[in-house]
């Protein structure tokens, strides 16, 4: 007594919906946690830039610049970041605006998208919020 190849198709297909699910929700949680390890990220990054601020009077004019010693930097202690530090975990550049609009900078993550606004894991997280 086998089985016949209508019920071995269908054992087939109910793994590979089952396959399916599983991988869609296994992708929804990896985005999940890259998005917050975004938000921590841009947090750490920004404490950088205030650290870099205390030493030279005053934020970097670019995040290079937490690297690089720049010509203006009275007072540099760096490197005060490394360069994968300036990407967030979708491999997108932080956004970064000096002097910023609400307050001394902006440090901006884009999320998933890596683009200005967005909803859910594309949504835009500033310092200042």
């Amino acid at each position: 007594m086998g089985f016949t190849l209508l019920e071995m198709l269908a054992v087939i297909v109910l793994i590979g919906i089952i396959g399916a699910v599983v991988v869609t929700q296994v992708g929804k949680n990896v985005d999940k946690g890259k998005y917050g390890a975004g938000k921590a990220q841009l947090t750490t990054l920004s404490q950088k830039i205030e650290n870099y601020a205390l030493d030279n009077g005053a934020p970097p004019a670019q995040l290079q610049d937490l690297m690089v010693k720049p010509a203006t930097a009275r007072n540099w202690q760096g490197p005060y970041a490394k360069e994968s530090e300036l990407k967030d975990p979708w491999g997108h550049p932080f956004g970064y605006k000096y002097p910023g609009d609400h307050g001394s900078f902006d440090l901006i993550f884009y999320g998933q998208d890596g683009q200005p606004g967005g909803e859910g894991y594309s949504a835009d997280v500033g310092n200042w919020q």
